[in-house]
Parts: structure tokens; C-alpha cells; sequence
């Protein structure tokens, strides 16, 4: 079998438009691949391209406007890519499209991102430095359509990300020692109303200089449907957010540990709206639950390899924390795409692509002191 080849490191800094050229010019295929990824799932909900150019252009004037940095880093994207705006924005707000495109429509389509996400707290790690880490949950094919950025800002901390080519963030921390994931969540006040694309709202987060203007952006911007979203500082401050499209229910560390898959927890949330997601991922009861009690196991003397080994739990499979390429219902490979494992205190990301299949992973630099902006390449771990 083939190596599972680790996802490629680019490099962009300048201006919002220079930024997203460099990036688009670098990952030009992975950029198209991914955005004819979501052309073609759109196609089989019986939507051609000129409907997708008139889903796009029916989001809000103002949701652009809510960031104008980024719609310019996505029109440099599709300069550097050499396609239309329209498939670099709906890479970017796929699961609003996608859920949009469902709408009235006897078709399913069950897929959603799955997600395992974890920290563990100074206190409960071995040398007293926070990790932060997920497995990423989706389709397959975006282990070859997925990327990791370093982006160096002119007017904010600089930013180490892994994403969907073309995509603005999936995940990542900052020179400040902000690290961001999210996971999939779902209730009955979705899709009401279009609000801000998520990575839209994970990346405005994450290039915030400060913690409480991350916590703003998550917590106060409108949504188009729920999610979650964990946030946390190296210094050791770490909030996990359940969100709805209107509302916001924060969860703290227990015993050290913030562990979240793809149910509600709060007991505030679940006395407010209904639960809409197990039926998609009734899996996730005994994800969270799986990764809390290994680590639990350990606790005080917690290390990344500790993390990863409970992210590699087996338990259930192949519906398990990491999760083999599994054929859907409508005919597409499910997959843990990706192991990420963020040391901020480090200015380390690890990376496994497919992790089921392949324990290999690369590591991925960010300096944390902006006055040293060596650049550092990408090495596999021996």
C-alpha cells in the first residue's frame, strides 16, 4: 500500500490579497479539488453551477461585510487558484450551502463532520504545558485536498493552520498561544436564518491578538446553525462552546480535561432546545466518554503521546474515536482525515493524515516570538 503522504506546509504573509494569492498559487490543484469536492455533492442534490453561483450570492451582503479582510483573501485565493470567487466561498461555507441545498429535498445526504476534540490543562500534563488536540472526522478524499498554512500577519499574532485547501481555518493555535477546533453539533434552531460561515469565525478568532476578543467572536457572532467550539491559552485557560445559532452555553476543564465529540453537554443547552444530531452520530456518546476516562487514567503525568494513543482509540469500530474510510449512505468514504495535536507552548502542530490507516506524522512549526520569523520547514517524525 502506499505511504499516506503528509499534507503539504505553505507559507503567506502581505496584505489580505497578496496573502491569498501566494496561497492559492501554491495549492492551485488541492484548491480545485476541494472546491469541485462540494461542486459535485451540490450536483447530485440536483443543483448545476449557475444555482450554486445564485446560493452563493444569496448569502447577505453583510455577512461579507462582517470580515472584509477575508472576502479579500478569498478573491486572492481564486487569483492565485485561477477560478471564480464563488468556488473558493463555498469551500469556506460548504456546511451552510450544503445544509441550504437540503432544504425541501426528500434526498439525505447523512454526511457531517465528526470530531473528537481534547485538551488537557498545565496542571494534568507531564511538563506542565497545555495540549490541545482533535481527529477530524469527514470525507476521505480531503486527505488530498487539505493543507497546512503558516500565516504571517502584518497587524495580528501569526497563525499556524490546517484546513481544506482553499479554506480560510479548520483548526490551529497563534503566536499568542490561542489554539482553536470545533466539531459538528446540531439542534432544532438550525438553518432559520444564514449567519457567518464558520471559518470565518475561526479565523477572525484566531487572528484576535487577545483572548477575550476570541471569546467575542465566537460567542456573540450569528450563526446559520450550531456548533462547537473549544478555545484556550497556553498560560492555561481553556473554554469549550457549545454553540446554537443565537446562543452561546460555555463548559470548563473537569479534573483537568476538556473533552468534546458531537453531542450537547451543557445541562443549560439541553434544558433550552432539542438535541438533533444522534441520529447522524450516535457514535459520539462513546467517543467523548472513551478519550476522557484513557486520559483520565494518567492524569498529572499526561504527555502528546498519552493524547494521541486515546485519540487512536479503536473502541466501537470501525464507528470508533479513529475511524477507517467507511462507505456512507450515499455512497461516499467517511474518515478520520486528520490527527492534529497542538502544542502551543511549543509552537508545535502535529499532523497525521488518515490515522486509521497511518500513524506517521509530520510536524509543523510556528516561532512564537515574532521578532524571529526564520522560516521552518516540515519534517516526518523518524
Amino acid at each position: 500500500m502506499e505511504q499516506t503522504k503528509p499534507f503539504p506546509l505553505i507559507e503567506i504573509s502581505g496584505s489580505p490579497v497578496e496573502r491569498g494569492r501566494m496561497y492559492g498559487e501554491q495549492v492551485r490543484e488541492r484548491v480545485r479539488l476541494s472546491s469541485e469536492l462540494y461542486r459535485e455533492q451540490l450536483g447530485r442534490l440536483g443543483f448545476s453551477r449557475e444555482k450554486v453561483v445564485e446560493l452563493v450570492e444569496n448569502f447577505p451582503p453583510a455577512i461579507r461585510d462582517w470580515a472584509p479582510e477575508l472576502v479579500e483573501e478569498m478573491h486572492g485565493i481564486a487569483q492565485g487558484a485561477g477560478l471564480d470567487f464563488t468556488s473558493v466561498f463555498l469551500i469556506n461555507a460548504r456546511t451552510e450551502l450544503l445544509q441550504i441545498a437540503r432544504r425541501g429535498l426528500s434526498f439525505k445526504d447523512s454526511e457531517k463532520d465528526g470530531c473528537t476534540g481534547v485538551v488537557v490543562m498545565p496542571k494534568a500534563a507531564r511538563d506542565g504545558a497545555l495540549i490541545h488536540a482533535q481527529n477530524w472526522d469527514w470525507r476521505a478524499e480531503c486527505a488530498e485536498t487539505s493543507v497546512v498554512i503558516r500565516v504571517l500577519q502584518e497587524d495580528g499574532p501569526d497563525i499556524l493552520m490546517f484546513t481544506e485547501a482553499g479554506g480560510l481555518m479548520r483548526s490551529g493555535f497563534n503566536s499568542n498561544g490561542m489554539t482553536i477546533t470545533a466539531n459538528y453539533l446540531e439542534s432544532d434552531r438550525d438553518y432559520k436564518a444564514l449567519g457567518v460561515p464558520l471559518p470565518f469565525i475561526r479565523r477572525k478568532a484566531l487572528a484576535s491578538p487577545h483572548f477575550a476578543q476570541a471569546i467575542r467572536t465566537i460567542a456573540t457572532t450569528q450563526k446559520s446553525g450550531s456548533n462547537n467550539v473549544i478555545l484556550s491559552a497556553r498560560e492555561g485557560v481553556a473554554i469549550d462552546f457549545e454553540c446554537a445559532p443565537d446562543e452561546v452555553f460555555p463548559l470548563y476543564p473537569e479534573n483537568g480535561l476538556i473533552v468534546h465529540a458531537n453531542h450537547w453537554q451543557s445541562p443549560v443547552a439541553l434544558s433550552k432546545l432539542r438535541e438533533a444530531g444522534l441520529n447522524n452520530v450516535p457514535d459520539s456518546l462513546y467517543r467523548d466518554l472513551r478519550v476522557r476516562e484513557i486520559l483520565a487514567e494518567k492524569t498529572s503525568d499526561i504527555t502528546a503521546e498519552d493524547v494521541k494513543a486515546a485519540l487512536f482509540d479503536t473502541f466501537g469500530a470501525p464507528y470508533a474515536v479513529c475511524r477507517p474510510a467507511i462507505k456512507n449512505e450515499v455512497g461516499n468514504l467517511s474518515a478520520t482525515v486528520a490527527m492534529i495535536v497542538c502544542q502551543p507552548d511549543k509552537g508545535l502542530m502535529e499532523v497525521a493524515p488518515l490515522p486509521a490507516t497511518n500513524s506517521r506524522f509530520t510536524r509543523y512549526e510556528l516561532r512564537m516570538d515574532k521578532g524571529q520569523r526564520t522560516a521552518s520547514t516540515a519534517r516526518s517524525l523518524a
